[in-house]
């Protein structure tokens, strides 16, 4: 009976995090750029009361009798699907149809990947106006560096081409690739990984890179990727799907409340045994 306590106590903890992940994902309903979690579970070890070769008369028996030992969470992954594209009034939100990620520099001085495109042009201090976060964290070009243009631009006439270049109009209202001294023009940088599920998440909708996820691919240096696009005037919603996340919930909490009537059960019968001797 202890066992039939203890199993079920793991099962009521598997589904309670899985509770969890579904909160998560309802509450950031409307967060841009976030991807839905799901939970994934795997079974405990395995007591063998009786093996295969065990009977009465000593013969073969063709299986075992093997009790499981519960649940547990064995990982949270974040399903990496397109959202979808939220039109926005301002020039300095972006979208990324693809599997490329946006950079940004924190204030820590590690590097983060967000598909967060709600970006502002603030005054750096070195001058200039630089692409940022709305906590004014630098955006990355595709060399890896702050992306800070020349204050002679008026900002409201700054373009972004599909991959990324930022564009300003000539004399014949032409828009053109704004250049840096080098002759290199000023790109967003677009970052991709081989395994997106190994990053860690960061608050703000941002991620890490770990040794799981595996090193980051600059989509301008490499071309063995997909490239991705980058849409100005667009910010990717979340893809969390309502109505699969309420039949989760409900699955969930039926599946909590089984695991709990196991508890009550065994309880039970074990009051029954200790009765015995009264």
């Amino acid at each position: 009976m202890v066992r039939s306590l203890w199993t079920a106590a793991t099962g009521m903890i598997a589904q309670q995090t899985n509770l969890d992940t579904i909160a998560n994902n309802l509450a950031n309903v409307n967060t841009t750029g976030y991807k839905t979690e799901v939970n994934e579970f795997k079974s405990l070890l395995y007591q063998t009361i009786q093996t295969k070769t065990t009977s009465a008369n000593g013969e073969r028996k063709p299986s075992s009798a093997q009790v499981g030992l519960g649940v547990r969470n064995a990982s949270i992954s974040s399903v990496f699907k397109q959202g979808p594209l939220l039109s926005s009034e301002i020039d300095t939100n972006f979208a990324i149809d693809g599997k490329g990620f946006f950079a940004l520099r924190s204030a820590d001085g590690r590097t983060y990947y967000t598909r967060n495109g709600n970006f502002k042009f603030t005054l750096s201090t070195n001058g200039g106006n630089m692409l940022a976060t709305s906590d004014g964290e630098p955006i990355l070009d595709r060399d890896g560096q702050p992306l800070i243009l020349s204050s002679n631009y008026i900002i409201s006439n700054v373009t972004v081409t599909a991959d990324g270049t930022l564009c300003y109009p000539d004399e014949l209202n032409n828009p053109q690739p704004i250049r840096k001294a080098n002759g290199n023009a000023y790109q967003i940088g677009l970052w991709q990984f081989q395994n997106p599920n190994g990053l860690e998440k960061i608050a703000n909708s941002r991620f890490a890179v770990t040794d799981a996820s595996g090193p980051v691919i600059n989509e301008f240096t490499n071309n063995n990727v997909q490239k991705s696009s980058v849409i100005q005037g667009y910010l990717e919603g979340s893809n969390v799907n309502v109505a699969d996340e309420m039949v989760n919930m409900i699955t969930t909490q039926r599946a909590y409340e089984f695991n709990s009537k196991a508890i009550t059960a065994s309880d039970e019968m074990l009051q029954q045994a200790n009765n015995l001797r009264r």
